[in-house]
Order: structure tokens, then C-alpha cells, then sequence
């Protein structure tokens, strides 16, 4: 029979309660913020780990070669997805513990850590990669596993050319069975779904937007190889933002919405990090030789991973001038009733 189960045995509190090892205590110097600046980094490292489960399971879900949009799976797949945001959402507050020490309590023990620095957390590097970030789209890229550990370096190119969580959306949204094809094919004297809707979409631009349906022609008519979203993926996307609120819709809809808010949410977390490094030491380079604010300015402005998505916001028109999908769309969107 297993033996009883303890709070302090099952959380390890022995490992982690003595795995702060302060560089100013070795040296017997007085730092006493260096304590908060360890745990709040490990606590960073271990929401970072939940991150990997969470993100794991996700992309095991949606490798699957056929997923019911109206499964249990997907709602698994969008509570979990909800949870990424949370977590994410708890490590942009978590600055506001950081920010609680000043300038001059970090340089009690900063030049202790050269060079360590945050530019060597691989888990969040990984985590980048599994999310859909690719090598060719970051800033630095000459650099970013410079300061890394070979075996580090491994697993974050392993992530790299593994299917990506945006990668895997783009497949769901390919086989999406209700998204209209470009071009729908047209009932004698009728338009096709896309030809009304294109239509639409122009009648409602500004002048100054008119060179928007020349874009709109390109993205969900054409296939781009600079592009992560297929022009399918991407129509079918819309189709799902556009007529979000019928039954078989919604979670698919909560799905690319929790995409966004992860962007939304890493972003935060960027331009936070940002303004607290420029706050602690200005225009110093960082203790792992990086340039700082400018570096992190810079990687926060280009690190969007489903900036595609987003971009697909540009394309909606009013709720009231869609189009009305035909009866036997309608029916297969609903719910069921007979």
C-alpha cells in the first residue's frame, strides 16, 4: 500500500525552499533584494513549465487528423488556451512585485550576475517556438541561443521543426467543412459568397482604404510563402469572426480569440519588462551583453506570433450587411431541433 502522502513531501518544499542561493550572501555582501529578484525569476521558470504542459496538450489535440468542431476536445483545447492567458496575465503582474525594489537595490547585486541574464531562459524561447515563432521572424536572430547551453540550444531547435501551435490552427482551419471556397461555385444568376461579400466589404471602405480590396484579393485568394495562414485558412478564419454567434461557431471563435489575447498578453509583458529594465539601469547594457531596452524595444515590436489573425480584423464589415448564408448552412450551424 502506498505510503500517506504529505503536504510538505508532495510539494518538494525541501528543494525548492533552499534552492535560493544569493551571489551577495557567497561574497558576504548586504543585498537583500536579491532574494525577490531569485524567487520572482523562478517563479517565472515554473508558470513557463505550466505554459509547456498547457501548450503540449494543446498541439497533441490538434494533430489529430479530424477534430470535431463541436467536440469535447476543442473545448479542452480553448479551456486550456484560456488558462495560457491567465498564467500569462498573472506573469505581467508579477513586474509589479519586481518594481517594488529600486534602482539602487538592484545595483546592490547586479554586477554579481555576469552574465546571467533573462536572455538565457530557454523555456521561453521554446515556448516562442512551440507557440509559432519562427527563427526567420525574430529580432537578433544571429544571436538569441549565442549565450545558451548546447543542450538548450537542442530543444529549442527541436521545437522549431516540430509542427507549431500556428501551424496546426492553419490545418484546422483548412479542413474547416462550412468555410465557402474561392470561388464558391454560383448558382445560375447568383454571385458567389465571396464575390457578395467582397462587394460588401468595399462598399464599406473610406476613400482613403480603397487599396484595402486589392489586398483582400491577394490574401484570401492567393497562397503566399511568406505567410503562416494558407488564403483558405484565412477564409475560413473570417467566415468564423463573421458569423461567430451561430452555436457550431462559437468555440472555433473562442479559439482564434484566445490566440489573440496570448499575443496581447506576451506583448504585455514585453513592453512591461522593457520600461522596468529602462527604469532599473537606463541606457546600461544588460548583464548578459544585450543592448537593453533597445533589444527588448525591438523584440516586442516584431514577436507577434498570430499577428495574422489579427490582421484579419481589417476585413469585417457590419454585423447587419452580412450576407445571409443559405437555409441549409443556417441548419448545420445551429442547433439541431428535429
Amino acid at each position: 500500500m502506498p505510503a500517506e502522502v504529505h503536504y510538505h513531501d508532495y510539494l518538494q518544499l525541501d528543494k525548492i525552499l533552499n534552492a535560493q542561493s544569493p551571489e551577495s550572501d557567497k561574497r558576504n555582501l548586504s543585498a537583500h533584494d536579491e532574494m525577490l529578484f531569485i524567487i520572482i525569476h523562478q517563479a517565472y521558470e515554473l508558470w513557463f513549465k505550466q505554459l509547456h504542459h498547457e501548450a503540449d496538450s494543446v498541439v497533441s489535440i490538434l494533430s489529430k487528423p479530424s477534430l470535431n468542431d463541436n467536440s469535447p476536445e476543442l473545448q479542452t483545447v480553448v479551456h486550456r488556451l484560456n488558462r495560457c492567458v491567465t498564467i500569462l496575465r498573472v506573469l505581467v503582474h508579477q513586474i509589479d512585485i519586481m518594481e517594488t525594489m529600486t534602482p539602487m537595490d538592484f545595483l546592490d547585486f547586479r554586477d554579481l550576475l555576469r552574465p546571467a541574464s533573462g536572455f538565457q531562459s530557454w523555456q521561453f524561447k521554446e515556448l516562442e517556438a512551440k507557440l509559432g515563432l519562427k527563427f526567420e521572424q525574430r529580432h537578433g536572430k544571429e544571436h538569441y541561443t549565442a549565450q545558451l547551453r548546447p543542450e538548450h540550444v537542442t530543444i529549442i531547435k527541436r521545437a522549431e521543426s516540430g509542427n507549431s501551435l500556428l501551424q496546426l490552427v492553419n490545418n484546422w482551419l483548412e479542413r474547416m467543412p462550412l468555410a465557402p471556397s474561392w470561388p464558391l461555385q454560383k448558382e445560375e444568376g447568383k454571385k458567389s459568397f465571396w464575390d457578395n461579400y467582397r462587394n460588401l466589404y468595399g462598399d464599406s471602405l473610406a476613400d482613403a482604404e480603397k487599396d484595402n480590396i486589392a489586398a483582400f484579393d491577394e490574401l484570401f485568394g492567393h497562397d503566399d510563402p511568406q505567410r503562416m495562414l494558407s488564403a483558405a485558412a484565412c477564409r475560413a478564419a473570417l467566415f468564423i469572426m463573421l458569423y461567430r454567434g451561430y452555436p457550431l461557431l462559437q468555440l472555433p471563435f473562442q479559439l482564434l480569440n484566445c490566440l489573440l489575447e496570448i499575443d496581447e498578453q506576451l506583448s504585455s509583458w514585453r513592453y512591461r519588462h522593457m520600461n522596468m529594465v529602462h527604469r532599473m539601469i537606463g541606457t546600461r547594457i544588460g548583464t548578459g551583453g544585450s543592448s537593453g531596452k533597445d533589444y527588448l524595444k525591438a523584440a516586442a515590436d516584431k514577436h507577434y506570433i498570430f499577428k495574422e489573425i489579427a490582421q484579419l480584423n481589417s476585413f469585417l464589415i457590419e454585423r447587419r450587411k452580412l450576407p445571409a448564408l443559405p437555409p441549409a448552412v443556417e441548419k448545420k450551424l445551429g442547433f439541431e431541433t428535429d
